[in-house]
């Protein structure tokens, strides 16, 4: 079984309990997924089935959208309301004054992680640390916010769109923009509704999943590879190439009948109509050949 499952994650589960309810759902061993939730948010997330699961780094490069209501006049351990509340303010700032602080975080910015993240620090996760009362320093981090927009206001709190880059904490994009409000902001809820390809819209409940095995209807969740594979050129391979590639023989690119090809480039391999592998074009001893980069035989 080789394939991706848009799943919409229920409030209350860790992403690691998706991935256990998938190999129980399945009766299968090798299930990973791209992109980890914090267990009280909901929305998408892409399941790899099967060798699929190499495909991880590919996914978590994608662009994520994400809609979160931001609680005003709260700050809390945990930027999110799941904490401890450490500072309140009456302070409102006008809608205008949001937008306004919204936008500034527009392009790529420097990101401090939260305390409690799944960052490792000398082989500890950083929530272990605080858990224990532990606060370490942490690297700021680049990532790129593309959109921010801000709507549904009421005295309390609002709602807030983001699209960004892989490695963005909402959470602290939300506890970042109360600093700068001067009321102080946290996370009320995170719905992420995009994870590259995937829309939040066309994902699967862990109900329907377990239904659509249990109806034999299982092909028409689990989504082929080429989902998010579609930007890499698609070569057929003739009978006797295939053999040469299974066996691990690297070739170069006009072999493969490719005349366009330069250092870095990715494609994808067919054994007639199904997918054998990724290959990438990689410079050896002064000439291009094509490096097996995964396979899904």
């Amino acid at each position: 079984m080789l394939g991706i499952i848009n799943l919409n994650k229920p409030a209350g589960k860790t992403s690691h309990d998706m991935v256990s309810f998938i190999r129980r759902t399945l009766g299968l061993k090798r299930v990973g997924h791209a992109g980890t939730l914090d267990p009280d948010a909901t929305g998408v997330l892409p399941i790899l089935v099967g060798k699929a699961t190499s495909l991880s780094d590919l996914l978590t490069e994608k662009t994520k959208a994400y809609e979160a209501v931001v609680r005003l006049g709260v700050v809390t351990d945990t930027y999110d309301m799941s904490g401890q509340v450490v500072k309140t303010s009456s302070l409102r700032p006008s809608q205008d004054a949001i937008c306004k602080a919204a936008e500034g975080f527009l392009g790529e910015i420097a990101q401090l992680p939260p305390m409690y993240s799944a960052i490792k620090m000398n082989g500890k996760k950083l929530y272990e640390l605080a858990r224990q009362g532990v606060t370490v320093c942490r690297e700021p981090r680049k990532v790129t916010i593309y959109s921010i927009s801000c709507s549904d206001y009421t005295e309390d709190t609002f709602r807030m769109k983001v699209s960004c880059s892989k490695g963005t904490y909402i959470r602290s994009l939300c506890h970042d923009l109360g600093q700068i409000l001067g009321c102080g902001a946290s996370m009320e809820s995170l719905v992420r509704t995009q994870s590259g390809p995937f829309l939040l819209e066309n994902a699967h409940t862990p109900e329907a999943i377990a239904a659509a095995v249990e109806k034999g209807t299982l092909h028409e969740v689990l989504l082929p590879p080429e989902t998010v594979l579609s930007g890499y050129e698609a070569v057929s391979l003739s009978e006797e190439t295939v053999v040469k590639i299974k066996n691990g023989l690297r070739m170069r690119p006009e072999q493969l009948g490719i005349t366009a090809a330069k250092e870095g480039d990715v494609f994808r391999l067919y054994d007639g109509e199904t997918l054998l592998c990724l290959v990438k074009a990689i410079c050896e001893e002064g000439s291009l050949v094509l490096s097996i980069d995964k396979t899904f035989f």
